[in-house]
């Protein structure tokens, strides 16, 4: 049997989802934990993830995705750690690939896989119509794409509470900093639901203002250093 894997799924009113992102986790048939970090949700989510047989965790009020993966962190059991979104779909092997290569290769310490970006459905034909999404596969970070040895964190730290959604920026630039590397892949891990409440456009001011403080700080300690 394969290494403990710690899937990480933070969430706020995910009923609409969820279910389906479990069930092609589950379907991956590997050894998994499956811990749902229910960020102050109002509806059911929390009682469809226990039906599902995952470890819920469970913030009252919402405090952010970012606090919500750091609980996921400080719970997961896993030798290595994968966040995935609730409104997303993994590809069939797709945590085989991604297991297989980081553990054959001591020499690093996450492995990235593609994203692909698909239209839900359901939405009505007007806003599908004004939706734009990437054509083409892309890289993507936290969306069931990266697979990460659980030591890294203990290098890397947390995830910054204050940011947000710059988190990703921050977390390569402290990779980077302890020459952790990060493997890219050539295939589709996951593929990336859009719909109209993605955390990506109902939070698209904050995360640009984010990413800008990220960059800035990333800036002045490089010039700190004098590099």
């Amino acid at each position: 049997m394969n290494d403990l894997i710690s899937i990480i799924m933070p969430v706020k009113n995910g009923k609409k989802y969820i279910s389906e992102a479990l069930q092609t986790i589950k379907k991956q048939n590997m050894n998994v934990e499956i811990i749902v970090v229910d960020d102050g949700s109002t509806d059911n989510t929390a009682e469809i993830a226990k039906s599902e047989g995952c470890k819920v965790l469970r913030y009252e009020v919402s405090e952010g995705q970012v606090k919500a993966k750091n609980k996921g962190l400080k719970a997961a059991n896993g030798k290595y750690i994968l966040f995935h979104d609730h409104d997303d779909v993994m590809n069939d092997g797709a945590l085989k690939r991604l297991y297989d290569e980081i553990s054959g290769d001591n020499s690093i310490s996450a492995v990235q896989a593609m994203v692909k970006d698909y239209i839900s459905p359901e939405i009505p034909e007007e806003e599908k119509q004004r939706t734009i999404i990437k054509q083409n596969p892309y890289y993507g970070l936290f969306t069931g794409a990266i697979l990460i040895r659980k030591s890294a964190f203990d290098l890397t730290g947390d995830f910054k509470a204050n940011v947000d959604t710059g988190e990703i920026i921050e977390w390569l630039g402290n990779m980077e900093k302890h020459n952790l590397k990060v493997k890219k892949i050539d295939f589709v891990s996951t593929n990336r639901r859009v719909h109209s409440s993605n955390f990506g456009k109902t939070h698209q001011k904050k995360e640009y203002k984010d990413y800008a403080a990220v960059l800035r700080a990333k800036i002045k300690r490089g010039a700190n250093a004098g590099t």
